[in-house]
């Protein structure tokens, strides 16, 4: 694997992990319950720490999350969507938990640079995955209130996902194997939540998302003024 190669797939993967936490991280004083305050946190802190290892594959973590511009992260655009309603953030979870544990499972059966990664980063996405099924099934099979916010969160987040399988240079992966299993397992979740499976890119041609090309929604750009504001104020202090 070449450095381009290297760097091109861990700034994909690491943007990811770091823009997703952030997401996470903004339910701070605002989740639903206690528990899901606890939770939450515990989730984001475990992608803050896959972002970690990966940025500094490519060189300062530090610098590639504060002191690059919109255009510079590679992210996919489905984990840079704003939080919504409890509903939409567990449907946003739901979608990349699902997708990031298939993917490691392949990398850490794999013998190149991600396996180590992988191979524990693996263990914490399958938590993140029963975390949003679980959420899922009691939010669709629930109120019909708690039925109609989920299956509007599934429905549109649903034109994002599409990207997840466009291939990443730097990674040797059966897309369309993740995709087919990807499918399968979020077809099965969202059926036993009594949820009709949204209509959009995987059953067409049409796929939304440039993230991985550096084309990113309105909402990102403000959430990436937040998240370097401190660093941008304060250049070069130590904490």
């Amino acid at each position: 694997m070449t450095a381009t190669l290297h760097t091109t797939a861990a700034l994909a993967l690491g943007d990811d992990a770091l823009v997703l936490s952030h997401r996470l991280g903004e339910w701070a004083g605002h989740a639903p319950v206690l528990e899901e305050e606890v939770a939450l946190a515990n989730i984001a802190l475990d992608l803050l720490g896959q972002a970690r290892v990966l940025l500094s594959m490519v060189g300062d973590e530090d610098e590639l999350a504060y002191l690059r511009e919109e255009r510079a992260f590679r992210n996919l655009q489905l984990v840079e969507q704003p939080n919504g309603d409890f509903a939409h953030t567990i449907a946003r979870q739901l979608y990349f938990s699902t997708y990031q544990r298939l993917l490691y499972t392949h990398l850490a059966a794999a013998d190149g640079e991600f396996a180590g990664l992988a191979a524990k980063a693996v263990k914490e996405v399958a938590y993140h995955q029963d975390h949003a099924e679980q959420w899922t099934l009691r939010l669709g099979d629930g109120t019909d209130v708690s039925h109609e916010r989920m299956q509007r969160a599934c429905r549109t987040l649903w034109r994002f996902t599409g990207e997840m399988f466009q291939p990443v240079e730097g990674l040797d992966i059966d897309w369309t194997g993740i995709k087919t299993a990807w499918l399968e397992s979020v077809g099965d979740i969202l059926r036993r939540a009594t949820l009709d499976i949204p209509e959009g890119p995987q059953a067409g041609a049409w796929t939304a998302g440039a993230g991985r090309q550096g084309l990113h929604t309105e909402s990102f750009g403000r959430m990436l003024a937040e998240m370097q504001h401190l660093h941008r104020s304060h250049p070069g202090a130590s904490w």
